[in-house]
């Protein structure tokens, strides 16, 4: 998804094992809601997670649904997750690709890469779409990496359950269970679908870690944390999430790969390499996707 100008989230100091308390602002986009949760002004990032975005959920009418044309990226991965519904990604690299609920496309955008993502086979019936959407920075050595594109089907995933709470394993490795879907450091990503009154405890081996209620309520520390709110674990906090109600949590976290400038969709450790995609846009030279003649053009910011 395109970066979109919208308020920083709101962060509050909070207590016991929660360092920060993020609350998202919302961007109406006229056809759905999209909740940013990072970057936040006092938290740019959890591990390698520079951005963070909470989809719907939205309900279309026939016709009507996610139209984002093609856009250019640099410095990051990117992970689309669903709960529900259909979005089409195409790429530069040529690849076209669904992606449904419960399944991955990492996209690695590396040194350069441009793709849409567009209502799927559904636009033309009464549809739903809810999910999120995240860009992880890569690490030094990456920065400039090769562009790819993987999907992994939901049941590639790793399926748990822990004490009664149903654990995926989106990226990383978590109760003995490791992800097939690549990771260019050590992180975690996990989703967490708890009913009410089961409790987790998080594994504590990340060096950045924290929860986002995607719906319900859970409780951290004896405070409560409802949907649309992301905790920020304490450095060397062990974490644990009991759900006040039936919830929906995704775990996030992971090593910082240290200082990154965004700017748009546009991710670097140098400002001078943000400058020259920016020319690079600008001037037509990055690969476009196949069948797909839109473009959003450079913002004039």
């Amino acid at each position: 998804m395109s970066y979109l100008d919208a308020e920083k989230p709101a962060s509050e100091a909070a207590d016991g094992p929660v360092a920060l308390r993020i609350e998202p602002r919302e961007k109406d986009l006229g056809e759905f809601t999209v909740r940013r949760v990072l970057p936040a002004a006092r938290q740019r990032m959890v591990g390698p997670f520079i951005f963070f975005d909470h989809m719907g959920p939205a309900s279309f009418p026939p016709g009507k649904g996610i139209q984002v044309r093609p856009h250019p990226h640099i410095g990051i991965a990117t992970i689309t997750y669903l709960f529900e519904g259909e979005i089409m990604h195409r790429d530069s690299l040529g690849f076209e690709q669904p992606i449904r609920a419960g399944a991955v496309n990492l996209m690695t955008a590396g040194k350069g890469i441009v793709h849409s993502e567009r209502a799927g086979s559904d636009l033309d019936e009464h549809s739903s779409l809810h999910g999120i959407q995240s860009w992880m920075a890569l690490p030094d050595e990456y920065e400039e990496t090769e562009p790819a594109f993987k999907h992994h089907a939901a049941d590639e995933l790793p399926e748990l359950e822990i004490e009664g709470v149903t654990v995926r394993v989106i990226i990383g490795e978590a109760y003995d269970a490791r992800s097939p879907v690549r990771s260019y450091a050590d992180m975690l990503y996990l989703e967490c679908v708890m009913p009410a009154g089961k409790s987790i405890r998080l594994p504590a081996s990340y060096e950045e870690l924290a929860v986002y209620v995607v719906s319900g309520s859970v409780s951290i520390g004896g405070e409560d944390y409802p949907h649309g709110v992301m905790a920020v674990a304490r450095p060397g906090a062990a974490m644990a999430l009991r759900a006040n109600d039936e919830s929906r949590v995704m775990v996030i976290g992971g090593d910082n790969p240290g200082e990154r400038h965004i700017w748009w969709n546009l991710v670097s450790s140098s400002r001078e390499r943000i400058e020259k995609a920016k020319d690079d846009w600008r001037e037509g030279r990055f690969a476009m996707v196949p069948g797909d003649d839109e473009f959003i053009p450079l913002p004039d910011k």
